[in-house]
Order: structure tokens, then C-alpha cells, then sequence
């Protein structure tokens, strides 16, 4: 009983995060990683950003998560006066882009934090302002996939931040900031993950009846238990501007 208890838990809290990931991915703005491969020695190496990607379809394998995309994010929240979460923005990542934001010499690993113990659950560390959380949730768009996905539009001044879709209407993936924009399809050329950055009040778990166990009592015979996890929310943006979405390999 305590097992399939367990089990039931990891279900329910697994789509719990599918579901808050797929309401964070119709937020509007999105940046997309940089290709530092061509890059040789010299003495500004290190602060080399190198070449980024402008469209999904656009981004190879060496689009990596960099300080340039970390910075690009963060830029497009507080541009739009976003608050912070208490004093950082949060980034959540999938395992492959953590092992790259990890070797940047800055990354501060969460075990070297000033406050030991005052992190939040599947923090790895810091950077620029910015905490990331590690979670296998993050979408990943497999290689070869058709993508309707706009390049960069509009009247954007430093080009950072580019519309992703069509102007589709503002939360459902939408550019209501350039009405009547048109996205051209490209198909992807390698696995690329859609990190997400978030400022406060980004969107909203409203709870109507929280999760409960429901037993269903001993069936067939006492050969089978039915047990089963209920509950009754929902998930909504609450505002766009206060979400980025990160597009590398």
C-alpha cells in the first residue's frame, strides 16, 4: 500500500510538472544559444560570446547554454521591469544544458553558496543574478521535427528577443507586439531544449480541491486494490512579459 502510495505520488507530481512546463511555453519571448566552436585563443576567450542562433530551426549542436544566452534572458525580463523572485531570476534547465552553464568559470555551485542550505528543491547553482533549477521536464524538440517558429521580426533594437510564433494571440505562443507577423517553417537540425526563465508573477496555480488518495476498495476477489490520486486545479499564465524561453542544444 505504501509503495503504489509513492508511486501514485511520483505520477501525480510528474504531470503536475508537465503541465506547468507546457502553460510556461506559450509565453511569447524566447532567446536562443550561442555557437562559441569557432572561437581560438586570445586573450578575451573567455568573454568571447561568439555567433547566435535566431530561429529554432537555425540551431545546431553548438548553439550551447552560455553567459550570452543566460544574459539575453535575463536582459528581456528586466527590460520589461519584471520582478525578480526575492533577489534572482529562475531558469530551469534540462541536464544537458546544465552540464554546460557548468563549466563557465563563474557558475557558482550551489554547495558553495554563502547561505548553505538557503536554496530551493533541484537548485544546482548561480550565475549573473540568475538560480537554475535541473529538472528532466524540460521540453525537448528532437532533431528532424517541423517547426513553425519565427526568426527575428519587427522593431527590436538590440535583438535580443525575437517572437516565436505567428501572432497566434497572447497566451497560446502568440507575438501580440507584432500583429500580422508572419512565421516562415524550418525543421530542426539537431535535439534542441526549451529552458525557461521566469520573473515574479508569472503565472498561477489556482487549487479547488487540493490532491487527495482515493481508495476504491479490494476488487475481484481480493485480487486486485483500486487506488488512484484526485484532484481538481488549474494552470495560466498570468503575465507574458515575465516569462523567456531559451532555445540551445
Amino acid at each position: 500500500m505504501a509503495s503504489a502510495s509513492r508511486l501514485l505520488g511520483r505520477h501525480m507530481a510528474q504531470y503536475l510538472d508537465v503541465q506547468a512546463r507546457n502553460t510556461l511555453g506559450a509565453a511569447t519571448s524566447a532567446v536562443f544559444g550561442y555557437d562559441r566552436s569557432g572561437i581560438t585563443g586570445g586573450a578575451f576567450t573567455n568573454y568571447d560570446e561568439g555567433t547566435k542562433a535566431t530561429t529554432i530551426a537555425g540551431v545546431t549542436a553548438n548553439h550551447k547554454l552560455t553567459t550570452g544566452s543566460v544574459k539575453d534572458a535575463a536582459l528581456t525580463l528586466a527590460s520589461k521591469n519584471i520582478p525578480r523572485l526575492g533577489e534572482t531570476y529562475v531558469m530551469f534547465i534540462n541536464p544537458k544544458q546544465s552540464r554546460d552553464i557548468r563549466s563557465n568559470p563563474e557558475f557558482i555551485e550551489v554547495t558553495k553558496y554563502a547561505a548553505p542550505g538557503n536554496f530551493m528543491l533541484g537548485e544546482i547553482g548561480r550565475l549573473y543574478d540568475v538560480v537554475f533549477i535541473e529538472t528532466t521536464q524540460v521540453k525537448k524538440i528532437a532533431s528532424g521535427t517541423a517547426v513553425n517558429y519565427s526568426s527575428i521580426i519587427g522593431a527590436v533594437a538590440d535583438q535580443t528577443e525575437v517572437p516565436v510564433k505567428a501572432n497566434t494571440g497572447p497566451g497560446t505562443g502568440g507575438n501580440p507586439e507584432n500583429p500580422g507577423a508572419t512565421a516562415p517553417t524550418g525543421t530542426t537540425a539537431t535535439d534542441v531544449y526549451e529552458s525557461i526563465m521566469i520573473g515574479d508573477n508569472a503565472f498561477g496555480h489556482a487549487i479547488s480541491l487540493p490532491v487527495e488518495l482515493r481508495d476504491g476498495g479490494v476488487l475481484d476477489f481480493g485480487r486486485e486494490h483500486a487506488l488512484a490520486w484526485y484532484a481538481i486545479w488549474g494552470l495560466g499564465v498570468i503575465t507574458d512579459q515575465a516569462i523567456c524561453k531559451v532555445y540551445t542544444a
